[in-house]
């Protein structure tokens, strides 16, 4: 099943349990797949729609940590719900030699020397690793390796 659909018999699973903050989640997150369809006018493949729950992860974890400084307690809650809700349907994460390795070939793959090819060593890397791994440090695990 692809992963859109598997959304959306998600959304019809809590509208039938009435649970509406999980639908009111689900809603969300097919209100932002459905914009990047119409803004690209494409439909998205699971890649894409892996990087638009990314996308939104990332949004939740920016909002709990602002929600955390003003003293939200409440908001913070339903940040935390949506994100963990949007993580289930995230691919299983890699461990940190899984990612090391990974940086390792495609230093190999693109033929990289130094630093100044770090953009060609991402482009490797970005379609292998998104959405299972922190992008961020992936970078620094790349630039690192190109620093030797």
């Amino acid at each position: 099943m692809a992963l859109k659909e598997r959304i959306t018999e998600d959304m019809k699973a809590a509208m039938r349990a009435r649970d509406p903050a999980t639908l009111s989640a689900i809603r969300l997150l097919l209100a932002a797949i459905k914009q990047k369809e119409v803004d690209e006018r494409i439909q998205l493949d699971d890649a894409a729609v892996i990087s638009v729950i990314d996308k939104m992860l990332k949004q939740r974890k920016d909002s709990i940590t602002q929600y955390e400084a003003a003293g939200r307690q409440d908001l913070v809650d339903a940040e935390r719900f949506e994100a963990e809700l949007l993580q289930t349907y995230m691919p299983a994460g890699l461990s940190g030699e899984e990612i090391a390795a990974a940086v390792a070939e495609a230093v190999a793959a693109a033929g990289a020397a130094g630093p100044g090819d770090m953009g060609k060593v991402m482009g490797v890397l970005k379609p292998k690793l998104a959405g299972r791994a922190d992008m961020t440090e992936v970078s620094k695990l790349v630039k690192a390796a190109l620093a030797k």
